[in-house]
């Protein structure tokens, strides 16, 4: 049997890990969707292998340890997970943190795969008037949107949010937290943990913040915007 030079090896061993699937569904009342796109779709500003291993692994992570939490608690386990987290004054102490750091996780994830995808660029119609009313145009929106994520300190997000007539305003959030928690409602918001550049960019957080708005798709933000206004955004 010929034995591979060792740099191939290491090729062919990674290229191997990266085409198995990376997690499993587990049982419960929550499940980890399929990415709406390709792995490398919002290349080469995310690389595929970082969108595949935060997927697959982190998010798969935050769905499994929430069935875990909640598969002794079938009232709150049939709650909408908006609900659970809005209420997490209000859940049993013995799994309060891990709803917290889980359902959070869930959520923020979810919504985060959701408003990637595209190509950048601005919004347009009652999306754009609101980013000009409430956030000072496209340009002063990135940059407060920027600075908010630059300065989380160590892990956590950056969201605009939304309430029920429109309003935005830009907030961060530390570790898994999310305005959901307080009854609110994320339009979007981008991942600072460092599982979700670091790869690419090591600790370069402010050029990974400058390149996701290349990727972000406004159709699907603008939708998120309307049901917001509706009442029907959930995540």
């Amino acid at each position: 049997m010929p034995v591979l030079p060792r740099r191939a090896a290491l090729a062919l061993s990674g290229a191997a890990l990266f085409a198995r699937p990376v997690f499993a569904q587990t049982t419960g009342p929550f499940s980890l969707a399929p990415l709406p796109y390709a792995a490398d779709a919002n290349e080469p500003h995310i690389d595929a292998q970082t969108m595949t291993i935060h997927h697959g692994r982190h998010h798969a992570a935050y769905v499994s340890n929430l069935n875990t939490a909640l598969k002794d608690h079938g009232q709150i386990a049939a709650m909408p997970l908006q609900t659970i987290l809005a209420r997490l004054p209000e859940m049993p102490d013995s799994i309060r943190a891990a709803l917290r750091n889980n359902g959070g996780g869930h959520a923020n994830h979810a919504m985060f795969w959701q408003v990637m995808g595209g190509k950048g660029g601005e919004p347009g119609g009652d999306l754009a008037a609101a980013i000009a009313r409430d956030l000072g145009g496209m340009e002063k929106m990135k940059a407060d949107f920027n600075r908010a994520g630059l300065t989380q300190f160590g892990s956590g997000w950056a969201f605009v949010t939304v309430d029920r007539a429109g309003k935005l305003a830009i907030v961060n959030r530390p570790n898994q937290d999310t305005p959901m928690m307080e009854g609110g409602r994320v339009l979007f918001g981008n991942d600072v943990w460092e599982h979700a550049y670091y790869l690419k960019y090591q600790n370069r957080r402010a050029d990974y913040l400058g390149a996701w708005w290349n990727v972000l798709n406004w159709a699907e933000i603008a939708k998120r915007y309307t049901a917001a206004r509706d009442g029907s955004l959930a995540i």
